[in-house]
C-alpha cells in the first residue's frame, strides 16, 4: 500500500500531555501553548478535559482555557467528556468537539475507570445522544491496543470489538493507542489489519507512546497500513497516570519531521513547533522530549 499524500495531526499536549504533570500549571500558561499550537498550523487541538479534578487535578480550569484561547478559523478545539456531565460542561464552554475512551483491556478498565468495558461502554450512549441533539461531534478513544499493564499482551480481536462498539455508537473516528509504548511495528500492522475489518481505515487513527522507542517505527508501519491521522504531543508531553512506566506520547515535532522527509502534507510549521515546544518545557522546568527540538538547539 502506497503512503498517504496526507496527514492529519491531533495535537493532544494540552490535555493528554499535561495531565500527567505533578505540579499545577497556570490556566495562563495552558492558553499560551494552545495558541502558539494554533499559529503554527495543527488543525486539531485537544485542549482540556471535563472530568473531576479530583482524579485528574490538572485538568482543573478547562473551562476558562477555552474561554480565553484564540480561536482559529478551521481548528477544532477538543475535549475529553466520558460522562454526560463532563459533556454538559464541555457544551457550555462553547466545545463543539469530544471525545470518550474505553480501553481493549479489562483489568485496565477497572484501574482506570473503575469499571468494565462494557459498563465503560454503556456510560457513553447518553452523551452519544446529546451530543447528536447538541451537534457535537464525538471522537473515540481505545487503550492499551497493544499491551496492558496488569495483563500484558492484548489480542487485536479484543481492540476491533471495542473500536467496532465505538463506532457503531457515532464516533466518526477511533483512535488505537499504545498506552504502554510496547507496540512494535509488525504488531501495530497486525493491529490495522484485523480492525479494518470492523471499522474502516479512514476512520481509523494511531495513538503510540514511545516507552520502549517505537513510536516512530510504528507510524511508518500504520502508514503502510493507509493510516492518515495520528494523535501526537507537542514536546513529547505525557503519559498515563494508571499506567506505571508509561513516557510520554511521541512528539509532535518529531512526527512533522518523519512526515516531511517522507513528503506527506501536513500544513504545520515545524520552526513554529518547535519553539512552542520549547516554551511550554521551560515552563515545566525540564528539557523538552523531542529529538528533534533537541537537535536543532545543539547546532
Amino acid at each position: 500500500m502506497s503512503l498517504p499524500s496526507q496527514v492529519r495531526l491531533i495535537e493532544v499536549g494540552p490535555r493528554d500531555g499535561l495531565q500527567n504533570e505533578a505540579r499545577p500549571i497556570s490556566v495562563a500558561d495552558k492558553v499560551q501553548l494552545v495558541d502558539a499550537l494554533s499559529a503554527a498550523g495543527l488543525g486539531y487541538i485537544e485542549v482540556g478535559s471535563f472530568v473531576s479534578p479530583k482524579w485528574v487535578p490538572q485538568m482543573a480550569g478547562s473551562a476558562e482555557v477555552f474561554a480565553q484561547i484564540r480561536r482559529m478559523p478551521g481548528v477544532t478545539y477538543g475535549a475529553l467528556a466520558p460522562n454526560l456531565r463532563g459533556f454538559e460542561d464541555a457544551v457550555a464552554a462553547g466545545v463543539k468537539e469530544v471525545a470518550v475512551f474505553a480501553a481493549a483491556s479489562e483489568a485496565f478498565s477497572q484501574r482506570n475507570i473503575n469499571c468494565s468495558i462494557s459498563e465503560s461502554l454503556a456510560r457513553f450512549a447518553p452523551v452519544m445522544e446529546a451530543a447528536k441533539q447538541h451537534g457535537v461531534t464525538v471522537r473515540g478513544y481505545v487503550s492499551c491496543v497493544l499491551g496492558c499493564p496488569y495483563e500484558g499482551a492484548v489480542a487485536p480481536e479484543q481492540v476491533a470489538a471495542v473500536a467496532r462498539e465505538l463506532y457503531a455508537m457515532g464516533c466518526y473516528e477511533v483512535s488505537l493507542g499504545d498506552t504502554i509504548g510496547t507496540g512494535t511495528a509488525g504488531a501495530t500492522r497486525r493491529l490495522f489489519e484485523v480492525v479494518s475489518a470492523q471499522v474502516p481505515r479512514e476512520k481509523l487513527a494511531g495513538h503510540f507512546h514511545d516507552t520502549y522507542g517505537q513510536a516512530m517505527a510504528n507510524i511508518y508501519a500504520s502508514l503502510l497500513e493507509g493510516i492518515n491521522v495520528f494523535d501526537s504531543s507537542i514536546a513529547g508531553l505525557g503519559g498515563c497516570p494508571y499506567a506505571k512506566g508509561a513516557s510520554g506520547n511521541v512528539a509532535t515535532e518529531d512526527v512533522v519531521y518523519l512526515l516531511n522527509g517522507l513528503g506527506i502534507e501536513t500544513g504545520i510549521d515545524l520552526d513554529a513547533l518547535i519553539a512552542a515546544g520549547l516554551q511550554i518545557s521551560t515552563v515545566l522546568g525540564r528539557p523538552t522530549g523531542s529529538r528533534v527540538a533537541k537537535a536543532r538547539s545543539a547546532q
